[in-house]
């Protein structure tokens, strides 16, 4: 993507915008006619990963289906296009310039996989195109103030120092710390949740952090959990994905280690609690994030039209349901929109309120917020149940868990 591509697709808004003055039946943006809007993606749906990309795009699928059986948005259907990138960065990029410069979408719908973004991101800031939800909490992601090309960015699910800044208030507003201790992976997951652990605790002030670094995939944590112990915190937040969050919930039950831990939305999977309940059961509690309840009572809307692009069940696979949520947040902004659909008055209506998650907490743009997930739920690990975690707490923002 360079600069005369951004300029090409300006003077193409351009010259629709002034057809259209004149009477003439064109697009007013790219990708947009007077009864059909497009959108797209690339997703590995083949390659390791694709039992990941596959039903998120079965859900991205279902969502679209919904609305377009019910007539659309405004008198448009929306026609999804994807090509499948296999999670490789180089055929990301050549895949999103096929999608801006061929099949000329409207807007990216679900954009997937960390090494992909990654490689995609200033180009799809260049292009000026906007890109509703991506499938990485990369905190490549998070940005308190977007402005100019940075505006384009809508991330949904969770992203990693936005995360962290809710594990600190959980410490301080639901466990009353008064000095949390952090293990943290030396890699961008572990980094990006420290980081916002310690930007929280420093704007309220009164929350002390002791830090520990292990490498990801540690065998060996018992240092870093020996410091903590010594330490004395009050509660231990562990900013570990599942590769390194077993090694690390294990040494703190080794250690008789008896304060709450918290753990990042990753680690809530019964797989987890299988790995670590005869080590931690009856020591210390666990909690984790969750950013969707799958008890909404939306999930029978979800499971009728899931069953309508995949014969695979898919009723309850969370990659499905996030491509369905992804499907949702770009419709939501396009319900929004009155007059001509363009890239700016569809950003406008994005950023006019915050959007609801049909399985979550609402999402703020307005003002440059560019947070992800800004509203999460707090679940308890429960070897007794099939889960392997049950609710604890239900979706708050930061101010509401401190109580302000």
């Amino acid at each position: 993507m360079n600069k005369k591509v951004s300029l090409m697709l300006i003077a193409v808004l351009v010259v629709s915008l002034f057809l259209s003055a004149c009477g003439a039946t064109v697009e007013t943006a790219q990708g947009v006619t007077e009864t059909t809007v497009k959108v797209g993606n690339s997703i590995a749906t083949s390659g390791a990963l694709a039992p990941v990309g596959v039903p998120f795009k079965a859900g991205i699928e279902a969502y679209f289906k919904m609305v377009n059986d019910n007539g659309g948005v405004n008198g448009r259907k929306i026609e999804y296009v994807h090509q499948d990138d296999e999670f490789n960065p180089e055929k990301g990029k050549a895949a999103l310039d096929r999608m801006i410069n061929d099949e000329k979408i409207f807007a990216l719908v679900g954009h997937f996989g960390t090494p992909v973004v990654g490689a995609t991101l200033n180009d799809i800031k260049e292009a000026g195109i906007p890109a509703v939800y991506f499938a990485t909490g990369t905190g490549i992601l998070y940005n308190e103030n977007a402005e100019g090309q940075d505006r384009v960015i809508y991330p949904v699910q969770p992203v990693y120092p936005m995360e962290g800044r809710i594990m600190a208030a959980w410490a301080k507003g639901e466990f009353k710390a008064s000095k949390v201790g952090i293990i943290y992976t030396n890699d961008d997951a572990g980094k990006d949740l420290l980081k916002g652990i310690k930007q929280e605790a420093e704007r309220m002030g009164n929350l002390a952090v002791v830090e520990q670094q292990v490498p990801p995939g540690a065998e060996n944590v018992s240092a870093a959990v020996t410091k903590l112990k010594d330490e004395n915190v009050d509660v231990v937040i562990i900013a570990a994905i599942q590769g390194t969050f077993p090694q690390i919930a294990k040494e703190l039950g080794k250690q008789g280690m008896d304060k709450p831990a918290i753990t990042t939305y990753v680690n809530v999977d019964q797989r987890m609690t299988e790995a670590v309940k005869s080590d931690v059961a009856g020591k210390f509690d666990i909690y984790g994030n969750a950013w969707v309840d799958m008890a909404k009572p939306e999930m029978e809307t979800y499971r009728k039209w899931i069953k309508e692009t995949s014969n695979e069940d898919l009723s309850s696979n969370a990659y499905a349901l996030t491509g369905w949520i992804a499907a949702h947040f770009f419709v939501e902004g396009l319900k929004r929109v009155e007059g001509d659909l363009t890239w700016e008055s569809y950003m406008n209506a994005l950023e006019s309120a915050p959007v609801q998650n049909p399985f979550g907490g609402e999402i703020d743009y307005s003002n440059g917020k560019r947070l992800g997930t800004q509203q999460m739920s707090l679940s308890k690990m429960s070897p007794d149940t099939a889960q392997g975690w049950e609710p604890y707490l239900g979706f708050k923002g930061i101010d509401e868990i401190l109580g302000q």
